[in-house]
């Protein structure tokens, strides 16, 4: 009897998770984190008017949800002030990025990323046979004129930029970003991913042009909205571009208590002023606490601060390996240099509190 008939194109690929969640952590440590400071999830919560929200949609749980997540759709035009015409919804970044690859990328196409970048675009990259070219940072700062400049060289399909970044918490200004954009080569896309918009400082993020065939931006509910378990992200981009996600969607992956969240935290813009609040407090905190343990806390745009060691990739990962011995769960870059670092998300007073305890002996681990 013979098992199913593999395309060539997944037998070539390993059967790879890009990141491994804390929930497996825990189930290998046999206990649970006492900080869950890993992911750049918002410990603090979403809306509780997104809680009241998730709680009566429940009970129609029973129903599919609206397939063209019309009223989340027509909240983000109005919140915008675009048309609902230049708008996709989807499940989170991470969805909307694979059905982006999977319209323009063939097998064999030329794609361009930084080399460290957020690697869940690759894993889509290379589940459609692309070829991913990477470029390197420029001290801890994705390279926008780098990226052009190979895709150019390239005829590159799509070229990918966060900003700010992950894992690097670096941004730049947005007359940068939209010099990138203006330089994108002709038949290439710019897919911007803004997932750390909400916190970024004023003057980070170009104008919305959603009418612009040459850039496709990306948002989501997961960070500082709080809720990264629903699932929402959106793109925004010009209206050919995001009709075509129709044609290979999966029409009812937003379910309708993700939708009815997502929308009453979307309405609750003074829980999300209050959060980003907490959360610029809570990396002035991250850097105090590093900077007390002689290491140096890189300037961050995001929901959490990657620190530097001071040392090599090596020395970083027996600081973490520390950490997550003590019940603290972070991460950090994957590719050198960055990967001289460890990265914090945002916690609460009681989680950076553990954090604190925590790095002093993690620390002398490491230095053994």
């Amino acid at each position: 009897m013979t098992g199913p008939r593999y395309t060539s194109l997944v037998q070539s690929l390993p059967a790879a998770v890009p990141f491994v969640g804390p929930e497996t952590q825990e189930r290998e440590r046999g206990s649970v984190f006492r900080a869950r400071l890993g992911a750049n999830e918002s410990v603090f919560g979403p809306s509780p008017r997104a809680i009241e929200a998730m709680a009566e949609a429940a009970r129609e749980a029973w129903k599919y949800g609206d397939a063209q997540s019309h009223d989340l759709r027509a909240a983000l035009a109005a919140h915008h002030g675009i048309g609902m015409e230049n708008i996709i919804v989807g499940e989170g970044i991470d969805g909307l990025l694979g059905y982006l690859v999977r319209m323009l990328v063939a097998p064999g196409d030329p794609v361009v990323t930084s080399d460290g970048a957020y690697p869940t675009f690759n894993y889509h990259v290379a589940g459609f046979g692309g070829a991913l070219h990477k470029v390197p940072f420029a001290r801890d700062h994705e390279d926008p004129q780098a990226l052009i400049a190979e895709a150019h060289k390239l005829g590159a399909k799509m070229v990918y930029l966060s900003n700010p970044d992950n894992p690097m918490g670096s941004w730049h200004e947005a007359a940068t970003v939209q010099h990138m954009i203006d330089a994108v080569p002709e038949g290439c896309l710019l897919v911007l991913d803004e997932a750390y918009c909400d916190t970024a400082p004023d003057g980070a993020l170009p104008p919305l042009v959603p009418a612009d065939p040459r850039v496709i931006r990306m948002r989501t509910f997961s960070k500082a909205y709080g809720l990264a378990g629903m699932r929402v992200g959106y793109a925004i981009g010009a209206a050919g571009l995001i009709t075509a996600f129709n044609k290979i969607r999966n029409h009812f992956g937003m379910c309708r208590v993700s939708q009815a969240a997502a929308l009453a935290a979307l309405r609750d813009q003074d829980y999300l002023r209050a959060t980003v609040g907490r959360i610029a407090a809570a990396r002035d905190e991250i850097g105090r606490i590093a900077r007390e343990n002689g290491l140096v806390p890189l300037p961050s745009a995001t929901n959490f601060v990657t620190i530097d060691c001071g040392k090599d990739g090596d020395f970083a990962r027996a600081v973490l390996k520390g950490l997550v011995a003590r019940g603290v769960f972070v991460r950090m870059p994957f590719t050198a240099p960055q990967d001289r670092c460890i990265r914090v998300s945002c916690g609460r007073a009681e989680d950076l509190a553990a954090f604190a305890k925590a790095l002093p002996g993690a620390l002398a681990d490491a230095r053994g």
